[in-house]
């Protein structure tokens, strides 16, 4: 089916753009101020402030629960924010775990009514060139390294690191677990020094639970543009909020707090998976993300 949504409110960097865009076959086939000489369906969204849709990070993923309980969890955490994709992750104590620990569960999100992909959490300790060499050839985006203090990270021989990552190059992610609060800023502090020196690829900061990822992070990630983007080529999925007729300047993060009063409707590849308070939950209908080059993409 081919349609028209014209006078769609984009939002980008903050600001917000007036366009249209030209849907075909659930791709957004073009994005122009206008399509008057175009005779398809036409929908009008001036009503509303137009954003791509969240990626939340849920490293407390109920994935062992009944399926009652993951469904609530869907609802309340995922769909009724916005949020058409997650990341999550499995913990690993043992290299030889990694295979079957991810198998299982992405065996148990096959489920799932929205899109997700899965990193791994480790201690520091094994973060070796073998288990790396592991992530790499699984194709795993994102590896969590829990962190103590800046002198463990001393002790890492990151050159070797740096070989074994290349090309895939997931980006490393920090999880402080130092004992205070000033530990664990001096331990930040060094992690971003570090890793840059060391030209390893890294998220400079922990993740927040529950809270969409930013763009920065979601290329680094490699998850940008592929999701959470609308663009030419892109997937029809989109967030609609309530717009403010007296705003011209509001970030994602703002609009994100008040999801509650203004988001109306969310848009999941050319699907509405929730208007208004009404959810459609379709289990099965999201997919397993493979993330072919993580950071490929940067931010301008």
């Amino acid at each position: 089916m081919t349609y028209i949504i014209e006078n769609a409110n984009l939002l980008k960097n903050d600001r917000l753009e007036q366009n249209s865009l030209l849907i075909k076959e659930d791709r957004i086939d073009s994005i122009r101020p206008s399509f008057e000489r175009f005779s398809y369906m036409r929908v009008n969204a001036s009503s509303f402030v137009m954003t791509p849709p969240h990626v939340l990070f849920c490293p407390q993923f109920p994935s062992r629960q009944s399926f009652q309980v993951m469904k609530k969890f869907y609802i309340d955490k995922l769909i009724t924010r916005g949020s058409t994709m997650f990341l999550t992750y499995v913990e690993i104590d043992k290299e030889y775990l990694l295979r079957p620990v991810y198998n299982n569960m992405k065996t148990a999100l096959l489920n799932s009514p929205i899109d997700y992909t899965i990193g791994v959490k480790i201690p520091l300790r094994l973060l070796t060139t073998s288990f790396l060499i592991k992530c790499k050839r699984a194709k795993i985006p994102a590896i969590f390294v829990e962190v103590e203090d800046e002198w463990e990270l001393k002790e890492v021989p990151w050159g070797w690191l740096r070989e074994a990552m290349f090309p895939y190059n997931s980006p490393l992610i920090p999880v402080f677990v130092a004992e205070t609060e000033k530990q664990r800023i001096q331990a930040e502090v060094y992690w971003q020094e570090l890793l840059y020196i060391e030209k390893i690829p890294f998220i400079g900061h922990e993740l927040k639970e529950n809270v969409p990822i930013s763009r920065e992070d979601l290329c680094k990630l490699g998850i940008y543009p592929v999701k959470s983007g609308l663009h030419h080529g892109g997937e029809v999925s989109y967030n609609l909020y309530l717009k403010d007729d007296l705003e011209n300047e509001i970030c994602e993060k703002e609009l994100f707090m008040q999801l509650n009063e203004r988001l109306l409707v969310t848009v999941h590849k050319g699907m509405v998976i929730r208007a208004g308070k009404d959810v459609q939950f379709r289990p099965g209908f999201g997919e397993y993300v493979v993330i072919k080059t993580p950071a490929f993409f940067k931010v301008n």
